[in-house]
């Protein structure tokens, strides 16, 4: 298994930054473009265990896979979210963000992935893999939460 981690401080409020993540498709795909669908299969009450199935583009081809919410929290000052699907019948993956409140206009973001190879010869392709993926994904992250918090900072004045 693989793990990558990363941390990032993002100018935009808690809330705000939580929206991308929990809330709707248009919203995710702001910082998921590949995901083309993304359609309740079973919701719970409490978040864990709700399972949705996505539709990710890929090249010209388009996988379809149900993704479970294994941890879920949203407070005031801390939002967290942990799902995990298998990726082609090939990897379990992971993916858990993590939101924390620094102020009121400000969001500590912790990303944390992790792969894991259902098939012994898929153990080299990991093991060559860097983390340019995941600091790519928590720079959009940043990218787009605060250019919203600027536009909304302007649609207010």
């Amino acid at each position: 298994m693989k793990q990558w981690i990363k941390e990032i401080k993002i100018n935009a409020p808690i809330d705000l930054v939580w929206g991308l993540f929990d809330g709707t498709l248009e919203d995710m795909q702001k910082i998921m473009p590949q995901v083309v669908d993304h359609q309740p299969v079973k919701v719970t009450n409490e978040g864990v265990g709700s399972i949705y199935r996505q539709k990710y583009k890929e090249g010209k081809r388009i996988e379809e896979y149900d993704v479970e919410t294994l941890e879920f929290e949203n407070t005031p000052n801390k939002k967290k979210l942990k799902i995990g699907f298998t990726l082609a019948k090939m990897f379990e993956i992971t993916a858990l963000y993590e939101l924390f409140a620094i102020s009121e206009e400000k969001t500590l973001f912790n990303y944390t992935c992790t792969n894991r190879p259902l098939k012994y010869f898929l153990k080299l392709f990991l093991f060559c893999a860097s983390d340019k993926i995941v600091v790519q994904f928590c720079e959009r992250v940043k990218k787009v939460a605060e250019e919203e918090y600027e536009h909304t900072k302007v649609l207010v004045k």
